[in-house]
């Protein structure tokens, strides 16, 4: 009860401070300087190089790229800009109406604050695997919803989850030691945050699958 009601005061004193739908706001800027990359090219990729994350352009007084990186858009053909766009503004309001804007915000800001950190160790840092944290987050919410890969196939969350977390293992397997730091200050808030979730999850899998090796055992007998 005393922790229950630690969390309710913290919250009270910060949602004054966090933004509403803040997903959209994010996803918004992303399109808008996408669309500005392709229309007006010469002043689309200024923009873009002005406000990706850098160590030398903090260095150069360029404070405002610890918050605008996160309006940049992955490089990637427009018709897959959409479907990636829609997908995060999805998962960004699905944790924002689960966990309510306090905890979504402060998730988002612990995962730009890692981001920051792991350029200035590496040199250079972008929102992509802050983008990637909020998939495993709302993975782990939802394990077993559907999504349309390609439009065609239905898959769950967890699958992709699962597809991503192998890949990604691989990269800072066989990546640089600067991809390693990158990819793990960026998800450092997944473990914070979710720790008990992903453990609920993998526990409830496990034992799905083990009841499922078993019958098909006995069903052989």
């Amino acid at each position: 009860m005393k922790d229950n009601r630690i969390n309710y005061d913290l919250e009270r004193r910060l949602r004054r401070y966090t933004i509403s739908n803040l997903i959209r706001y994010i996803v918004f800027g992303q399109a808008i300087v996408y669309a500005l990359m392709l229309i007006m090219p010469s002043v689309g990729y200024r923009l873009y190089s002005l406000i990706t994350l850098t160590r030398s352009g903090l260095m150069r007084g360029q404070i405002w790229r610890v918050i605008t990186f996160v309006f940049a858009p992955p490089s990637a053909s427009p018709i897959f800009i959409i479907f990636s766009l829609y997908f995060y503004y999805m998962i960004g309001m699905g944790l924002e109406n689960r966990w309510g804007k306090v905890k979504f915000n402060l998730y988002y800001l612990v995962g730009m604050v890692a981001a920051v950190i792991a350029c200035l160790i590496t040199g250079s840092a972008s929102n992509a695997y802050l983008n990637l944290s909020l998939f495993f987050a709302y993975a782990a919410m939802y394990p077993d919803e559907e999504v349309l890969l390609f439009m065609i196939l239905p898959v769950k969350m967890k699958y992709l989850a699962l597809i991503d977390a192998v890949l990604y293992t691989y990269e800072f397997i066989v990546g640089s030691a600067s991809t390693r730091v990158t990819i793990a200050l960026c998800l450092l808030n997944v473990l914070l945050f979710l720790g008990g979730d992903l453990m609920n999850t993998i526990r409830r899998e496990s034992r799905y699958w083990k009841t499922r090796y078993n019958f098909r055992k006995t069903m052989r007998k």
